[in-house]
C-alpha cells in the first residue's frame, strides 16, 4: 500500500510534466531532418486578422519581406504589371526632396494588395527605401506613434507623398487611375 502511495505522485508528475513546443531531436539516422524552411506554398495559411501577426507602429521594409508577411508581399511585388506610360513620366521626376509615408494595416487585404505594388513602382523608380517611413495600424486604424493623430488616417493603405517636408498629396486605399499615374499627378500638380 505504501508503494502505491509512493508511485501515484511519480506517475502524476510524469504525466503532467512540461510539454516541449520545440521538436524533439531525432536520433534515427534513416530519418532526414529538413534543412531548409518550408516555402510559402508549403506553410500553413496565416490568419492576418489575428493580432499576433500585425505590424504596429513604425516598422521596417525588411519586416514585410520576412515570414509571415513575405508570402503576400513577394507575391504582390513580383506579380504586379507596371503601367509603362505613367511610369516613364515618373522616371523623369527627380527624387531629391521627396519622402513618403506608408500607413497600412497588415490585417487589411487592400494594404496587402497595394503596398507591394507601390513598392514595386518605387523599386523601378530607384526611390531609396531610407526615404520611406512605414507605419502599421490596428483594425481601428490606430498606431502607437506620437505624430500619428496629425496624419488624419481614415482608410488604409494611405500613401502620403512629401515634397521638401510638405505634403504634396496622398493616395488613399485605392488609386484613382493607377498607382503610377496618381504619383505622377501628385508630383506634377503644382508645376
Amino acid at each position: 500500500m505504501k508503494r502505491l502511495f509512493f508511485l501515484i505522485p511519480i506517475i502524476v508528475l510524469s504525466l503532467a510534466g512540461c510539454k516541449s513546443v520545440s521538436p524533439v531531436a531525432q536520433t534515427n539516422p534513416d530519418v532526414k531532418i529538413m534543412e531548409t524552411p518550408l516555402s510559402a506554398k508549403e506553410q500553413a495559411p496565416v490568419n492576418f486578422s489575428e493580432q499576433t501577426t500585425w505590424l504596429l507602429g513604425y516598422f521596417t521594409y525588411g519586416q514585410m519581406t520576412r515570414q509571415p508577411h513575405s508570402a503576400w508581399y513577394m507575391k504582390g511585388f513580383d506579380e504586379y504589371q507596371l503601367n509603362n506610360e505613367p511610369l516613364g513620366k515618373l522616371l523623369e521626376i527627380p527624387i531629391e526632396g521627396l519622402t513618403i509615408k506608408i500607413v497600412m494595416g497588415s490585417w487589411c487585404p487592400d494594404s496587402r494588395r497595394e503596398v507591394p505594388r507601390f513598392m514595386r513602382i518605387l523599386d523601378k523608380w530607384q526611390f531609396p527605401i531610407a526615404k520611406v517611413i512605414f507605419i502599421g495600424v490596428d483594425n481601428a486604424k490606430l498606431a502607437p506613434v506620437g505624430e500619428y493623430s496629425g496624419l488624419s488616417i481614415e482608410r488604409v493603405p494611405t500613401f502620403i507623398i512629401y515634397k521638401n517636408n510638405i505634403e504634396a498629396g496622398r493616395i488613399i486605399e485605392n488609386p484613382k487611375t493607377s498607382l503610377e499615374q496618381d504619383i505622377v499627378n501628385i508630383l506634377t500638380r503644382n508645376e
